[in-house]
């Protein structure tokens, strides 16, 4: 049984939270390496970009802080650093 990637698990779980209507989430590990944090098998450093209905009417920081509650296990544990662009659909 392999196991899932970081990647993966991440997208998952924003899919559950948000229904986006837009979602990449890249990963970034490769220009990190030899940083702080970075592992040499990679998947620490990661840039989401979001659009979904649940980011209406929430400022930037509220949008960056419901994406990273939703990540809270993957932030403590695998995940150093995570770049999000987080929008609302364009009205």
């Amino acid at each position: 049984m392999s196991q899932q990637t970081v990647a993966s698990i991440i997208s998952d779980k924003l899919q559950q939270a948000f229904v986006p209507e837009h979602l990449e989430v890249i990963d970034e590990s490769h220009l990190h390496a030899g940083h702080s944090g970075a592992r040499p098998e990679g998947e620490t450093h990661f840039r989401v970009v979001i659009v979904s209905d649940k980011f209406v009417d929430q400022n930037l920081v509220s949008r960056h802080r419901m994406v990273n509650d939703v990540l809270s296990d993957e932030l403590k544990g695998r995940v150093h650093a995570l770049a999000i662009s987080a929008h609302p659909p364009e009205s």
